[in-house]
């Protein structure tokens, strides 16, 4: 993370490392801007499944509204001590099976029945994202920067 003046180290964390928080993290955070340019984060559930982070939502929410206007949202999992952020792009799932597996995952996940919601559901595939380990003694060693294609 040159931007932070931290230089490459070995002690920098694996992409194995962000997914399995990604897996484990309960309760996430969705950032998205409204029309007028401000933030808006939310919690939400989701799944880390086949490289992407799938999550739903009311299509009249205001994470709805704000994905129709403009798609690029940032994901972070719920602990910040061991952070992982997530930027990327939203599309609607449309796809049967993607679905189809999106609900059994969450159903064994979160004990919550998706039936048959057919529309609303998210994917964010990530352009970019970023991991730490918060220690004062770590944080230098372990920020990590990983890209998936140009910005």
């Amino acid at each position: 993370m040159p931007d932070y003046g931290l230089a490459e180290s070995a002690g920098q964390l694996a992409w194995s490392w962000a997914v399995e928080r990604l897996e484990k993290s309960h309760n996430y955070w969705v950032g998205t801007t409204r029309p007028d340019s401000r933030p808006h984060t939310a919690p939400v559930w989701g799944i880390w499944l086949d490289g992407a982070f799938l999550f739903s939502t009311a299509a009249g929410s205001r994470k709805a509204r704000n994905l129709a206007r403009n798609a690029w949202c940032v994901i972070t999992t719920e602990r910040a001590d061991e952070a992982v952020i997530v930027e990327g792009i939203v599309e609607e799932a449309r796809d049967p099976a993607l679905l189809a597996e999106f609900k059994s995952v969450y159903k064994e996940k979160y004990n919550w029945d998706m039936g048959d919601v057919a529309e609303g559901i998210y994917t964010v595939r990530p352009r970019v994202a970023f991991g730490f380990i918060e220690h004062a003694d770590q944080f230098a060693k372990t920020a990590t920067r990983w890209t998936f294609d140009e910005e």
